[in-house]
């Protein structure tokens, strides 16, 4: 099956952390955060402390060529191995898929079906958007299966030939569609008010809330803590500079972020489409300001529902590599055959999240008033992904050893390097992701 090239692994977990966080969850997050001073927390915090993030699940994977399970086993300094429990957090790749992957055969839908007939007002986009959740349950399920099955297909054909290649072609294509879309946008007059709106930076706009929602974003948008870089970067030469390869992708997903958010918020100021945040600003409010730009409008609606896909599909393989992996390496199992197992226990959990929106059948199909698909949503973000990411870097940080661990950066972090480097592991992530757990959580 192969491993990653240098370039096809800077690819692949770009592609795992550039998806509906950086283009759907980012402006919406920036739109109720007001703006510039959330933009300038989520890029200094991205910068500095999710790449030091990244490099630590990053150093795991890659210095034992492991699956992220046997990783936490082989790294664990205790004989009797107490943290080789913590290798479970990778079920959570599953589990948000079976969410995740709904969401993006919504994409799919308003690519098909609405991009060609765009709602031109408030009540034609809810009405669309409501049909979809509560009655059109085919829809769907149409969009979910084919999500689905193309990422069973690419993940079934292994590493090198089926998740390098599908990301060494849809990274470039993604960027190229923004950037173009980027261009046509900067034409329009509204550009530069979008431009003020995400990069005017006041102080008095910092709030404990907009820090917490900064900090948040940025655990959101990088896939930690559910065994997907510690997967990618245990199928990449152990000699890779994961330094580098943090910045390439963190750079890369922070430019993605900033020209979507520039991008939607210059055609809804240019065509006074009232902002909704959420699913909203995408399945609402954009369709109506598309449908204002005339025929030009259909285009652009494509260009940017195929944009989205394309960074949606590359996150849905990564969601599934790691529990792939882990049943191939460890049991030995042959990989088209675990890949469409898991797939098949996905897809019948999908299936029942669907249905809970149903208005026929939510509320069989909730728990304490809250749908299923809301509480897998929900838990994926508030738990899920905090909780394995906390544990990571305590790992990291605390456990297995800082001589151990200087001497696994030792390729690419200098003395000095290293020092900043573990304190950020050892003090701040911790403290930035507890913060913004309790944070998110208080808010919901």
């Amino acid at each position: 099956m192969g491993n990653f090239s240098k370039f096809g692994f800077i690819m692949a977990t770009l592609g795992s952390s550039i998806g509906l966080g950086h283009i759907w969850r980012f402006p919406y997050m920036a739109g109720q955060m007001g703006g510039g001073a959330f933009v300038l927390l989520f890029l200094v915090m991205t910068l500095f402390i999710g790449v030091a993030m990244l490099v630590g699940e990053m150093l795991m994977g890659n210095k034992t060529q492991k699956n992220t399970a046997d990783a936490f086993v082989q790294l664990d300094p205790n004989p009797k191995k107490p943290w080789r429990f913590a290798g479970l957090t990778l079920i959570g790749g599953p589990i948000i898929l079976a969410f995740y992957a709904v969401v993006l055969g919504w994409v799919v839908y308003y690519l098909v079906g609405v991009s060609i007939d765009l709602p031109d007002n408030a009540q034609q986009a809810d009405q669309i958007y409501g049909a979809l959740l509560t009655s059109h349950s085919l829809y769907q399920i149409l969009g979910f299966t084919s999500v689905l099955g193309l990422t069973g297909l690419i993940v079934s054909l292994g590493i090198k030939d089926g998740i390098e290649k599908l990301n060494l072609v849809l990274m470039p294509l993604l960027f190229i569609i923004f950037i173009g879309l980027l261009i046509y946008a900067a034409f329009q007059p509204s550009f530069m008010q979008a431009v003020h709106f995400l990069f005017d930076f006041k102080y008095e706009d910092i709030s404990f809330n907009v820090i917490v929602a900064a900090m948040g974003q940025m655990c959101f948008s990088l896939s930690l803590g559910i065994g997907i870089i510690i997967t990618y970067a245990a199928s990449t030469d152990p000699k890779q500079n994961l330094l580098e390869s943090a910045l390439y992708v963190v750079v890369c997903g922070i430019v993605i972020s900033l020209i979507a958010g520039v991008m939607i918020f210059t055609f809804v100021y240019e065509y006074e489409v009232e902002v909704t945040y959420g699913t909203g600003l995408v399945f609402k409010a954009l369709p109506i300001a598309f449908s204002k730009m005339g025929i030009s409008g259909v285009v652009v609606a494509m260009l940017f529902f195929v944009g989205l896909a394309f960074a949606g599909v590359t996150s849905t393989i990564s969601l599934l590599e790691p529990s792939v992996m882990y049943f191939v390496q460890k049991y030995n199992k042959n990989r088209k055959a675990v890949t469409w197992a898991i797939v098949g226990a996905i897809y019948a959990v999908g299936l029942v999240l669907i249905f809970s929106l149903n208005s026929d059948y939510s509320q069989t199909l909730s728990l304490a008033g809250k749908q299923l698909f809301v509480w897998f949503d929900s838990a994926s973000s508030n738990v899920i992904m905090p909780l394995g990411a906390l544990i990571s870097m305590i790992f990291v940080g605390y456990v297995i050893g800082r001589d151990r661990v200087k001497e696994m950066a030792q390729g690419f972090l200098g003395e000095r390097g290293f020092v900043v480097w573990f304190f950020i592991i050892r003090y701040i992530v911790p403290l930035v992701i507890i913060t913004a757990w309790i944070g998110t959580i208080i808010s919901e």
